[in-house]
């Protein structure tokens, strides 16, 4: 009997790793061929631009998002990051700065604010769930003390600020360039270098990572700091798209990226997951909502539907 169950837990282990590793991509296939089948017109070329276009921004913040999920912490404030990056950004565009460096300033805004939760998780020792819904608070109330409320606009017809969110290179647009390079940069720093491995160990054991001569304060401080760049990042196409500020701009979005995270088949506990599957993650996402609105879906029945997804998917994820 013993011989048996020595069998059987090898593959039974195997077959868990293949599901998470394929799980994912196997349910976007699924997802797009049931969407094509219900409205053909989703496999159109425009429609496949226009869905990466959408995909970008809640990939990037999932992308910062992956990191912080990964050490078994949690980052509500990114939407709100989000807003108040944007919001600045657009005011220095108003008064005359040039639209590249404002989003360079605004990024390093966002990553300001990122290191301000990471410094109340790490030296505050607040749970990231209290420090960043604090923050998410605030910096939610200064972007609309900044913006009294109304959306900034103005931004001008700066080129370079136009393609940014709204144009193409080589037939694809440039949010979705942004996307794939961000990506690609990501994976390499989580899956090669020290930094990455680093991440992984403070997730699957703490104090283990502690003993071992982690600096984890150091290295959690960085996460938070790259979370809320990616925000702000993700913020700066918005305002391209837009072509304004919106105050009200990022709610809700971290539980999209939160989605896209645990849907790519990231534990929320911490310790095990990949980058590519949080993209995964974020093309079902924006495959639901672009499917649903095809299909003339009200967007109260969507709220139900994503609700829905994301309960799923934690669910999967507890049985890990």
């Amino acid at each position: 009997m013993n011989s048996i169950n020595a069998v059987t837990k090898p593959k039974t282990n195997m077959m868990n790793a293949i599901t998470q590793k394929l799980g994912p991509l196997l349910g976007l296939i699924i997802l797009v061929v049931i969407v094509s089948i219900l409205n053909p017109s989703f496999l159109e070329p425009l429609n496949i631009l226009n869905l990466l276009r959408q995909v970008a921004i809640n990939a990037l913040i999932a992308f910062g998002m992956t990191f912080v999920i990964l050490t078994g912490g949690i980052d509500l404030s990114v939407g709100a990051i989000l807003a108040l990056s944007s919001a600045l950004t657009a005011g220095m565009m108003v008064s005359g700065i040039d639209p590249i460096l404002a989003i360079l300033i605004g990024c390093i805004l966002g990553g300001l604010m990122g290191t301000v939760n990471g410094l109340l998780i790490t030296k505050g020792k607040m749970a990231p769930f209290i420090a960043t819904l604090a923050t998410m608070t605030i910096f939610r109330g200064l972007t609309l003390v900044y913006t009294g409320g109304n959306p900034i606009t103005g931004l001008g017809d700066n080129y370079l600020f136009q393609l940014f969110g709204r144009g193409y290179f080589l037939g694809i647009p440039v949010p979705a360039i942004t996307m794939i390079l961000t990506f690609v940069i990501l994976f390499i720093i989580l899956h090669k270098t020290p930094f990455g491995r680093k991440t992984y160990a403070i997730g699957g054991n703490e104090k283990a990572a502690l003993i071992s001569g982690i600096k984890v304060p150091k290295v959690k401080v960085m996460i938070y700091s790259l979370s809320g760049m990616l925000a702000a990042l993700a913020g700066a196409i918005l305002t391209s798209r837009l072509n304004s500020a919106q105050p009200t701009a990022g709610t809700s979005y971290e539980l999209d990226a939160i989605a896209a995270v645990v849907l790519g088949g990231t534990s929320l506990s911490g310790g095990k997951g990949r980058i590519f599957g949080t993209l995964i993650g974020a093309l079902i996402i924006g495959t639901l909502n672009n499917g649903l609105n095809l299909l003339g879906v009200s967007s109260f029945y969507q709220m139900v539907v994503k609700g829905i997804v994301i309960l799923i998917a934690v669910l999967l994820d507890r049985k890990k």
